[in-house]
């Protein structure tokens, strides 16, 4: 959960997925919808399925217990080699390295490691200092949190706390008067802007919405039929059909970011005058009771609610 994602939004997830999966059986034998539930709202949703394929890994093959040995903890679905250092350090005292953003920028600066920290030179460096470090120092766990704290509270992407840290004489970057200029800043992608259509067809009592393919983004969340439209088109019928849009504006507009794109999503009221003919491939009608208890994408869980709220009062 905690994959480039705050810990301050993290917390009421754990705590809500420990009440409902407590141990790593439950999590395994767990139904994907049900656990695509949980998640909702974290985005990165291949963190959740590569981790039930781990958690099914670990009952099969370990009887339910966390394998110990690096590479067995290595070799589980979405763990790489940052996230098994961290757990064979931390849980069971193996020196083994870490390297997340907080170590990479603390050993950039305390070597004076210049370079796109991205590339193969540059990582191949640090791997080998973060490796010489947790060997050297004795106590892994201690010393791999410690390097994480010191990038995470005081050696700071932007007006690092550089008096307050305790490295500050051995480091490089700060001895040269050159703190801002380590780790080397990595070339921003150019920013895309995109633009959707959600269509929203009602039947009287049910809503017409579709599961997402296994071969996508989101596989298997639910969302209203859509189509990405030119950024800059005001004839939106070409686009939509067959559906047919019942009003000039969209009832809500939800904008959002996944990595370098900048994605408006409007929704509006429409028909489908062919009837549930062609609302057949991969779609279906369901009721408002029904659609609370799927998952849905975050952008179309806002449409929902939208949908939703002049009907019942139930937080959906």
């Amino acid at each position: 959960m905690l994959q480039q994602t705050q810990v301050k939004t993290v917390i009421p997830y754990y705590e809500r997925w420990m009440r409902a999966l407590p141990t790593v059986a439950d999590f395994a034998r767990a139904r994907p919808e049900r656990v695509l539930k949980l998640w909702e709202g974290l985005g990165y949703y291949r963190r959740v399925r590569l981790a039930q394929a781990a958690a099914r890994l670990i009952v099969d093959k370990y009887a339910g217990q966390f394998p110990e040995k690096f590479d067995d903890v290595l070799a589980l679905p979405g763990v790489g080699r940052y996230t098994a250092g961290a757990i064979c350090s931390i849980a069971f005292q193996q020196p083994a390295p870490i390297l997340d953003g907080n170590v990479i920028r603390v050993l950039s600066r305390l070597l004076g490691l210049a370079g796109d920290p991205r590339s193969k030179a540059v990582k191949t460096k640090l791997w080998r200092a973060a490796e010489g470090l947790v060997i050297a120092g004795g106590d892994p766990a201690r010393l791999n949190q410690g390097m994480m704290e010191l990038g995470a509270l005081i050696c700071l992407p932007r007006h690092p706390q550089c008096p307050a840290c305790p490295l500050r004489r051995d480091c490089f970057a700060w001895r040269m008067n050159r703190v801002e200029e380590f780790p080397t800043p990595a070339r921003r992608a150019a920013v895309t802007q995109r633009r959707f259509i959600a269509l929203v067809v009602s039947d009287g009592g049910r809503l017409l919405v579709r599961r997402r393919a296994a071969t996508v983004v989101n596989a298997g969340l639910w969302e209203f039929p859509n189509v990405e439209v030119d950024v800059n088109t005001k004839h939106l019928r070409p686009w939509v059909a067959p559906f047919e849009i019942a009003a000039r504006d969209p009832f809500v507009r939800v904008r959002h970011s996944i990595t370098r794109y900048r994605i408006l999503l409007e929704a509006y009221h429409a028909e489908l005058p062919a009837g549930p003919a062609a609302a057949a491939a991969g779609a279906a009608w369901k009721t408002p009771e029904q659609l609370k208890k799927l998952p849905f994408t975050s952008a179309h869980r806002k449409v929902l609610v939208s949908v939703l709220v002049g009907r019942d009062s139930v937080e959906p």
